[in-house]
């Protein structure tokens, strides 16, 4: 049987994938159900979704791996795990390495950000030296204990230096063994095109929403060779919007009943729950 990485690798093979972010592990069967090739667990949409707070570098190792383990459980669709910083230093990043790949993590993502970390499309971020991410991109590549999961290197450069220091970075990170490079706030459709032409490595994409970067099209992005296409918060964000609007109604209206046809059924949850399932093996343990 293939292993995450093995599957993440196949999967980019032939072409682009897109990969939706997965806030918890609802959402994750429901993205396997409609046939996508990967998921993403955000390190933003983890801060913000389960424990309340900014993407600021607060949620521990231990929270991340707990996350982790509630997707895989319910997925065979491979999971690609936003480590932020790796949690610290070399050593901090062999455990989160040895932790996120025992949860059943098919590639793990560190970015070159200084602590305290930043969302990727704001300002005040700063940088540790190349030599220090080279470090943990090498620790992490010794630290797996199967070559084919996925070590995806970030960098912050372009939002903190400029497009060059981005590129000269992502160059230096691959010989220190990174797999894939994921340039994060790229200005203008012209960078992601560039860096794409002087990257030769399997390329990430972030379209995030409201951020610095162009919401190109997956279309577009394949065309220039990017081989994952992140939308990490998209469905955190719609969901709570929704859930905005509900409350909104519910307190204006004190009835639900004009928004039925908005909802998920009882009956399509208990599907993509597999609910039947366990009604089935209960009734055999009974018998």
């Amino acid at each position: 049987m293939p292993t995450p990485g093995q599957l993440l690798r196949e999967s980019v093979a032939d072409g682009a994938i897109q990969v939706p972010g997965a806030p918890n592990a609802l959402m994750g069967r429901l993205v396997e159900d409609m046939g996508y090739s990967a998921m993403y667990l955000s390190g933003a949409a983890l801060s913000a979704g389960v424990v309340g707070m900014p993407d600021i570098g607060l949620f521990t190792l231990t929270e991340l791996v707990q996350q982790v383990q509630y997707l895989t459980a319910q997925v065979v669709t491979p999971v690609i795990v936003d480590a932020d910083t790796g949690f610290g230093d070399t050593a901090n990043v062999e455990r989160t390495v040895v932790e996120l790949e025992r949860a059943g993590a098919a590639a793990i993502q560190l970015e070159d950000q200084e602590l305290p970390k930043r969302c990727g499309h704001l300002s005040g971020k700063t940088l540790v030296t190349v030599d220090t991410m080279c470090a943990k991109v090498r620790a992490a590549v010794a630290a797996r204990a199967d070559e084919s999961m996925v070590i995806i290197a970030r960098t912050d450069a372009r939002g903190v230096n400029n497009f060059d220091a981005a590129v000269e970075r992502a160059r230096k990170y691959i010989a220190a063994g990174a797999d894939w490079i994921f340039p994060e706030a790229l200005a203008t459709r012209e960078e992601f095109q560039a860096f794409a032409k002087a990257v030769d490595v399997p390329l990430v994409a972030n379209m995030t929403e409201f951020g610095k970067s162009p919401l190109l099209s997956f279309a577009e992005l394949s065309e220039m060779g990017y081989r994952a296409v992140l939308y990490p918060v998209t469905l955190l964000r719609v969901a709570m919007k929704a859930a905005e609007t509900t409350l909104s109604i519910l307190a204006a209206d004190g009835t639900q009943r004009e928004l039925l046809d908005l909802m998920q059924t009882r009956q399509e949850l208990y599907d993509l729950l597999d609910y039947n399932s366990y009604e089935e093996r209960d009734r055999e343990y009974f018998q």
